[in-house]
């Protein structure tokens, strides 16, 4: 496996991966999620213009997942991190969040935060394996609060949601 910035030219495999990883929310009960469009190629953009969009590789360099960020109150945000069921449970996943977290300690910034739904095994239960907390009120920041604004607004509090956080380590910083 290789991890990598990821390219413009791989905006529709990365589309492909979110469809892909969103079809196991079926068999939990939300068909919802599973029939949302991943974003679009200028959606994408701006993730990949700032250099905060990493892509997980098979041999042939062809991406098997990715991560997007973007910077929240001061933290780097987890927007999307989503792998291919074909390449599930492989450690792509937790790799990509381990590359965000350089990223963050390279910048100065303090923690990884990102939004999830406390229920789902492969959400919340797997974030706190890798190191996140539960923020609760108070410790949710104006603009991590807006995040959850929008995807309340999406629809998506039809099931529990938290906000996570993950302090950058000082193994993070290493190379």
């Amino acid at each position: 496996m290789r991890i990598r910035a990821a390219r413009p030219e791989d905006v529709p495999v990365l589309q492909e991966i979110e469809r892909a990883a969103g079809e196991v929310f079926r068999e939990v009960g939300m068909p919802e999620i599973a029939a949302d469009e991943p974003f679009s190629d200028e959606e994408f953009a701006p993730f990949l213009a700032a250099g905060l969009a990493w892509v997980a590789t098979d041999g042939g360099d062809r991406p098997v997942a990715y991560l997007l960020a973007e910077r929240v109150d001061g933290d780097l945000h987890v927007e999307q991190v989503s792998v291919h069921p074909g390449s599930a449970r492989q450690g792509l996943g937790r790799a990509l969040i381990d590359r965000a977290a350089r990223r963050a300690a390279a910048e100065g910034l303090p923690a990884l935060t990102l939004t999830t739904f406390a229920e789902v095994p492969w959400n919340a239960p797997y974030y706190a394996r890798c190191g996140f907390t539960v923020l609760d009120g108070p410790q949710i920041g104006p603009q991590l609060r807006a995040v959850r604004e929008r995807e309340a607004a999406h629809g998506l509090d039809r099931w529990p949601r938290v906000c996570m956080r993950r302090a950058v380590r000082p193994q993070d910083g290493a190379q």
